[in-house]
């Protein structure tokens, strides 16, 4: 039996601490905050609830594993909802779309709306995500990163390689298929899934449409932050011991393997294995030295940061969706802004809403719990604790949304504001970016941090590391992880 000290509450770490429990190891958790969850928790004011991280649970066969090889099944500890349409899609000339799971509806909602042949060269998209899905999930996606001379080597590497086009963009390889050009922003915006560009992003990133058709989008009911909750429950009834409140200043390490951590105030805890769920940067800048890796990670550009406003609204909002998303005049602008030399908010953003129709997240019937995020650069271009930059912006906000069609600003009873700067603070993201780096080129996911180091006893989990941001990538890197250390002895 390995002792295991993990950095961070977060997903990835609490994944780590339910499965590495259940294999028999002595696990503890160290979380700076008072709460777990990291990025994915649900927040509450006045009786509205709001998801302030990931607002979609998608792939939840990736959970229900880990639950159902730890103890009770994922839906005997919550409830999930299927989501369809997943989306509705509303653009700046009018035009909207309802964005259907189940892949019928979906293409006879392209169909209505943007034509057959729209509607076919989507079906041909899917089809290629799902050819590129079935090459890169067992080697590539739940599987540690390896050198590129051993993927060269691999069976079917030349096969495989023109099956994900590690060669061309998200942009590049959609547009090719896809002329329609509401359809082809849809493909752009799955780049931000990542904190990316779609004009530097992987073509890889096409297995997320597939995704959301083949195994659906999801609600958790009372919010997608319960799932931390329920894996911290579920880490404490296997034996493992979560410690709030405090935070960890050092990862020990003699003669080239980890010996424990060492707190904030000093106090050294021993233990044979380390799994960091913090950034990776926050890992190897502050808790290690590690030159060549910090070194490497300084050179990449973060990923897109967000401003969140939380808006707790009297009435309802006839015909508004779970998800709606509100396209702007001119999304290469937005791009332009957010990834240029001189990144910048800009006068009008995409906007995306989460409105949940679930009882336990409104305080009434008549009432309705808004999570509104627009994509923006981090800390380190705008100075988001100009308390009037950040006022004006959330007007400004405000003001785009109602030019759409909606009445707010009369009916807001509860509006909290989250910017890059709270984020930066409460999860030590460089910038505030969501996603730890950007994946701006095209072997964007062969260059993240490694869930295995050359320290003996390191690891690393969670969205800053492979395979990736995102509930499902940071199960399956969890998963990754547990596999190297094992059954405890």
């Amino acid at each position: 039996m390995s002792s295991i000290a993990i950095i961070g509450a977060g997903v990835g770490g609490l994944a780590a601490a339910v499965k590495l429990s259940a294999l028999g190891h002595d696990v503890e958790v160290f979380e700076s905050s008072a709460f777990v969850g990291g990025k994915c928790r649900t927040e509450e004011f006045n009786g509205y609830r709001f998801d302030v991280g990931p607002s979609l649970f998608t792939l939840p066969a990736v959970y229900r594993d880990l639950f159902l090889k730890s103890g009770a099944p994922l839906e005997e500890e919550l409830t999930l909802v299927a989501l369809d349409p997943a989306f509705e899609y509303r653009f700046a000339d009018g035009q909207r779309l309802n964005y259907y799971a189940s892949r019928g509806d979906l293409m006879q909602s392209i169909t209505d709306t943007f034509g057959a042949n729209a509607a076919s060269d989507w079906q041909r998209l899917i089809d290629r995500g799902s050819e590129m899905w079935r090459v890169a999930r067992g080697p590539f996606i739940q599987s540690p990163i390896g050198s590129l001379w051993s993927m060269i080597r691999r069976s079917g590497f030349l096969r495989d390689a023109r099956i994900i086009a590690p060669h061309r963009t998200l942009r590049g390889i959609g547009r090719s298929i896809v002329s329609e050009p509401h359809l082809q922003m849809i493909i752009d915006r799955y780049a931000t899934y990542t904190g990316s560009d779609p004009r530097k992003a992987p073509a890889a990133l096409l297995t997320i449409p597939y995704i959301e058709h083949t195994f659906g989008a999801w609600h958790i009911s009372g919010g997608v932050g319960t799932l931390s909750e329920v894996l911290a429950v579920r880490a404490r009834a296997l034996g493992a011991r979560i410690h709030l409140s405090s935070d960890v200043a050092t990862i020990e390490i003699h003669d080239g393997v980890v010996t424990g951590i060492r707190l904030s105030d000093g106090t050294l805890r021993e233990a044979n294995i380390v799994i960091s769920n913090a950034d990776a940067s926050h890992t190897f800048n502050s808790l290690i030295d590690a030159p060549r890796e910090s070194a490497r990670l300084a050179k990449e550009s973060a990923s897109l940061s967000g401003f969140a406003l939380l808006l707790g609204l009297r009435g309802r909002t006839p015909g508004l969706g779970h998800n709606t998303v509100l396209f702007p005049t001119d999304y290469n602008a937005e791009f332009d802004a957010l990834f240029g030399e001189h990144p910048h908010v800009i006068a009008e953003p995409t906007i995306y809403i989460c409105s949940p129709d679930d009882p336990e997240m409104r305080p009434h019937a008549d009432s309705e719990s808004w999570f509104v995020l627009v994509n923006t650069p981090g800390t380190e271009f705008i100075d988001w604790e100009n308390d009037a930059f950040v006022e004006d912006y959330k007007n400004k906000i405000i003001d785009q949304i109602e030019a759409r069609g909606f009445q707010v600003r009369e009916r807001i009873e509860v509006c909290e504001v989250r910017t890059p700067a709270h984020l930066e603070r409460e999860s030590r993201a460089p910038g505030g970016g969501i996603y730890g780096k950007a994946g701006n080129s095209r072997t964007a996911a062969l260059s993240r941090t490694k869930n295995t180091t050359k320290i003996r006893g390191l690891y690393s989990v969670g969205g800053s590391v492979h395979p990736g941001g995102g509930l499902p990538m940071v199960g399956m890197g969890a998963e990754i992880v547990c596999k190297a250390i094992g059954q405890a002895n």
